[in-house]
């Protein structure tokens, strides 16, 4: 029996998969990845590293992971959540190969430190770590919160605790690729502030970390004016808490995914409304 079934969302992540798969060898894994149409090498590095390939036409990252969870069957004890563009640090290996077998039944997911690289740096400042996610959960006992943008997974039973180690999220594919992303995220984005104004929204709620940031965008960033209210979360980002620290790296991602990505959700927001829906 393996203590962790490891499920990834996937599609063309040849230039990121192999980075994760190599990251996670010591660890005991039932490991499933679940690609909606890959054109490259994908499906062959999955099943080469001994995965389960599930095959599935995209949705979104809640309805895809949560159609994942009804129905890959696993008898691993653990079930954990992991993007193709993330690998585990050595130190969380151990520290996960050491605690699973050790913790109390009352323990239902293990919260772990997100460190984002861009242009081979650590992003360190800004705000911007640590992150914390809920990504590691005892089998059945969570859910991913049912959100276009931002969906986060949420614990059905048991108590939260925090592991010491981290996850490393690093882009292998390019800025082109970045803003390719981000300009689909802004899409997505729309769609969940809109419901949220129709009051159609999902009733599962993070918590910790997760619950207080979108708590802050709800009623702190989303009530500032548009268009002035991207400018004021960089420079809070940038100037405020050390993003400049960050070096030439940070300077593009902080400017990047600080400003110019919550600008376009503004622009994309606006015509939206003009036009009477997304």
């Amino acid at each position: 029996m393996s203590r962790i079934c490891l499920i990834v969302l996937t599609r063309d992540e040849e230039a990121n998969l192999p980075f994760l798969l190599e990251s996670a060898r010591a660890l005991d894994l039932d490991l499933h990845v679940v690609d909606s149409g890959s054109t490259d090498d994908t499906v062959g590095i999955a099943k080469r590293a001994g995965a389960t390939v599930h095959v599935r036409e995209w949705t979104n990252h809640a309805d895809q992971f949560n159609w994942a969870l009804d129905t890959i069957e696993t008898d691993a004890p653990w079930t954990m959540r992991m993007d193709a563009d993330e690998r585990f640090t050595p130190e969380l290996v151990d520290e996960l190969n050491d605690r699973l077998s050790r913790l109390g039944s009352d323990v239902g997911g293990l919260n772990v430190k997100r460190q984002v690289w861009f242009w081979g740096r650590w992003i360190r400042h800004g705000g911007y770590y640590p992150v914390w996610l809920l990504r590691v959960w005892r089998t059945g006992q969570a859910r991913v919160e049912s959100r276009w943008m931002d969906e986060h997974v949420v614990l059905t039973e048991g108590r939260e605790i925090a592991l010491e180690h981290d996850i490393i999220d690093e882009n292998h594919k390019g800025i082109g690729f970045w803003i390719a992303k981000h300009n689909g995220y802004a899409d997505l984005e729309v769609l969940d502030i809109l419901a949220a104004e129709t009051g159609a929204t999902s009733n599962e709620k993070p918590s910790g970390q997760a619950a207080h940031v979108r708590i802050l965008k709800e009623r702190v960033y989303m009530r500032l004016p548009m268009f002035f209210r991207p400018f004021a979360y960089w420079v809070f980002r940038y100037v405020l808490r050390g993003g400049f620290l960050d070096g030439l790296p940070g300077l593009v991602f902080h400017f990047l995914q600080g400003f110019w990505y919550r600008f376009l959700v503004d622009a994309k927001l606006w015509e939206a409304r003009r036009k009477g829906g997304p």
